[in-house]
């Protein structure tokens, strides 16, 4: 992992995306996205982003189903970047499997894989495996116990109420990390926060709309508890994970960037009961250096990332590209300017602040 104190890693997550594109009206097939998703992270790679991530989900305007298996293609085709689910929603997987994908996924890549565990904001992976909505956190916390034990031990024995009880069973293959990282994805829950602190677990916060500076407090309720739970604060990572997009100039990555976000968003919008239409104003507003949107040339993205640094002492940043469909070359140029722009900007930057310190 990267030096907490000077620099900061920076990557890539995606949901998948197989949305109608909002200009032409084509839509993409789960296939293809899946082979362009293969072809961004060997860019990645290439342009020195040291993390991709891959979130999972069970709809048709997704292809991420199984997180592990794309980035499995594309660990035999790098050499440095870190390869992480964003997220594997862990309550309805079976964290036996879970450990086994992440393992072999592992020894292909020469150690580069990681879990992020969430809880899911989207539900459908629930009823799809047969799990009930009213377990929704207990399955998660009994989940999460168990996958925990499973790195920590070669031989598990284990029992819960939600999963047939382990006795003394090896689990294979092993990880070539020890431990296997494994992270807590929050959308901003406080008992998220707690969870992963108590745990002594990287912490990734979903910062999607408002102002990232107001995740200061969960944040801080996150360092207190791991203190409590004898871990050191100063040596746990915090990442974010925010929409955004890099152009040649600010105008052209907004216009570039809006049509697709404005299409998805209203699509989630109306499925979660928001009630109010994604406008080209909220869209500007949340651009702004204070907004969670990280649109803009490169070095207005690299200076609203340093903010965030300042406001949340992050050690990782996701930008999520893209939010519904985008022409796949837009979305390759835009891979290659964080790696290539933005990234060097915000490292000499927090190098520069480190002298001053």
């Amino acid at each position: 992992m990267a030096d907490p104190a000077i620099n900061m890693e920076i990557g890539i997550s995606t949901f998948l995306e197989t949305t109608a594109d909002p200009v032409t009206g084509e839509v993409i097939s789960h296939a293809e996205r899946l082979r362009h998703a293969v072809e961004e992270i060997v860019l990645a790679d290439q342009v020195g982003l040291d993390v991709y991530g891959i979130g999972e989900h069970h709809r048709p305007d997704y292809a991420g189903a199984s997180p592990v298996v794309a980035l499995a293609a594309a660990a035999a085709m790098t050499k440095r970047i870190r390869l992480t689910s964003a997220v594997t929603v862990l309550s309805s997987d079976d964290p036996v499997r879970v450990y086994q994908d992440f393992a072999t996924l592992d020894g292909i890549s020469n150690g580069r894989a990681e879990i992020m565990a969430g809880r899911g904001s989207f539900i459908e992976s629930f009823p799809l495996f047969g799990y009930s909505l009213d377990d929704y956190d207990e399955l998660f916390e009994e989940k999460l116990e168990l996958l925990l034990a499973i790195r920590s031990s070669e031989k598990v024995t284990w029992r819960g109420g939600h999963r047939p009880a382990i006795h003394d069973l090896g689990v294979y293959p092993r990880s070539v990390q020890n431990p296997l990282p494994v992270w807590i994805a929050s959308g901003g829950n406080p008992q998220s926060a707690v969870r992963a602190g108590m745990l002594g677990l990287p912490i990734a916060f979903a910062i999607i709309g408002g102002m990232p500076e107001k995740f200061a407090p969960l944040v801080a309720l996150y360092k207190e508890a791991a203190t409590r739970a004898g871990h050191d604060p100063n040596k746990l990572a915090i990442a974010t994970h925010s929409h955004g997009f890099v152009g040649e100039t600010t105008e052209q990555a907004a216009g570039l960037f809006f049509p697709s976000t404005q299409a998805q968003m209203n699509v989630i919008g109306r499925e979660r009961g928001w009630g109010q239409h994604y406008s080209r104003a909220t869209y500007d507003e949340a651009r702004s250096l204070r907004g969670a949107l990280y649109v803009g040339d490169p070095e207005y993205v690299a200076e609203k990332i340093v903010l965030l640094r300042k406001n949340l002492g992050i050690t990782r940043f996701f930008l999520h590209v893209n939010v519904g469909t985008m022409p796949h070359l837009e979305v390759m140029r835009a891979i290659e300017l964080l790696g290539t722009k933005v990234a060097p900007i915000v490292r000499k930057e927090l190098a520069r602040i480190e002298a001053k310190e």
